[in-house]
C-alpha cells in the first residue's frame, strides 16, 4: 500500500452490536471518509455509511461489519456520490433499517434500487427520528454538471447537509459543499462533522478555517480525510496538522480513529 504524504488517522477501533444499545448519552463514531454513527440514548442513525464496496483502495480498515447491525432507526444520505451513497452497504442494511432520508433525488434512487419507501425532503425541511430533530441544510456540490458522465442536469437541491438536535447537543453535518454565505450564519452547533478538503468542489482549506472560526466553540470531528489511498487527489487528503495554528481553540479538533467513540455535549 502506497500512502505518499497522506495523513493517516489513528488505528481503527473496531466495534460491534454493543455500540447500538440503549445509553444515557449521545455517542458519535466516525466511520471513515464522511460516514458517521449516531447513538443518541438508543436511537441509532447512520449518515453516509460506506462500510464495504468502496471502489478505491483504502488507508484504514472499516470499523464495523454491516452484519453486526441488528437494527437502525434511520439512514441519512446527503447526496448520491458513491463515497457517500454506498449501494453494497445499503443492500446489507435495508432489512434492519426503519427509515431512509435524503434529498428527493437521493430518496428516489433508494426507492428504485431497493424497493423501500425512502423519504425525500426539500432543503430546510425538518423531520424527526424518534427524539432527534433533523433539518436539511443547503449544500453546493454540483461537480457532475462539469462532466459528460451523467445523463441529467444536477440541481442544488440534490445535495444537502443535516442539522441534528439531540437531547445532549446539536450536530451539524454540512455535507460536501462549497462555502455558502448562509453556512456562516447558523446557530453555533456543539459539534460539526468537519470537511476540510482543499478542493474546488468542496469547502477549500481557507474557507474551512473561516467556517471553523465562525463557530469557535464547536467540536470538529474531521471527515473526508485519512481514508482513501489516493495521494494525487486533494479531495481526500486534508492534513489535520495544517489546521492547528489556523483555528481558534485548536484543542477542539477531534482527531478520531475510525470507530472511536466521541460523546456529544451541549456547550
Amino acid at each position: 500500500m502506497t500512502t505518499g504524504k497522506q495523513a493517516i488517522p489513528p488505528q481503527t477501533v473496531f466495534f460491534h452490536q454493543d455500540a447500538f444499545q440503549q445509553n444515557d448519552t449521545t455517542v458519535l463514531r466516525w466511520l471513515g471518509n464522511s460516514g458517521l454513527l449516531i447513538n443518541s440514548r438508543g436511537t441509532c442513525v447512520l449518515v453516509d455509511p460506506v462500510l464495504e464496496g468502496f471502489d478505491m483502495p483504502l488507508l484504514i480498515d472499516m470499523p464495523l461489519d454491516p452484519a453486526d447491525i441488528s437494527h437502525l432507526d434511520a439512514i441519512l444520505i446527503t447526496h448520491s456520490d458513491n463515497d457517500h451513497y454506498s449501494l453494497p452497504t445499503i443492500e446489507k442494511l435495508v432489512s434492519v433499517t426503519t427509515s431512509f432520508h435524503g434529498p428527493n433525488y437521493v430518496a428516489d434512487l433508494i426507492k428504485k434500487e431497493f424497493n423501500v419507501d425512502a423519504i425525500g425532503h426539500d432543503i430546510y425541511d425538518t423531520f424527526f427520528v424518534n427524539d432527534l430533530n433533523v433539518s436539511l441544510t443547503k449544500a453546493d456540490h454540483l461537480w457532475q454538471n462539469e462532466t459528460t458522465k451523467f445523463d441529467r442536469i444536477f440541481k442544488t437541491e440534490d445535495y444537502c447537509g443535516f442539522w441534528i438536535d439531540t437531547p445532549d447537543g446539536s450536530l451539524w453535518i454540512p455535507g460536501d459543499s462549497r462555502l455558502l454565505a448562509e453556512q456562516l450564519e447558523m446557530p453555533e452547533p456543539d459539534a460539526i462533522l468537519f470537511d476540510f478538503s482543499d478542493n474546488e468542489w468542496h469547502i477549500g482549506f481557507e474557507n474551512a478555517v473561516k467556517l471553523a472560526n465562525t463557530y469557535p466553540k464547536a467540536d470538529l470531528i474531521l471527515s473526508h480525510w485519512g481514508t482513501v489511498d489516493a495521494p494525487h487527489m486533494n479531495v481526500f487528503n486534508g492534513d489535520p496538522d495544517d489546521l492547528t495554528d489556523k483555528i481558534l481553540n485548536p484543542e477542539r479538533i477531534q482527531l478520531l480513529a475510525a470507530g472511536e467513540p466521541f460523546e456529544l455535549k451541549n456547550h
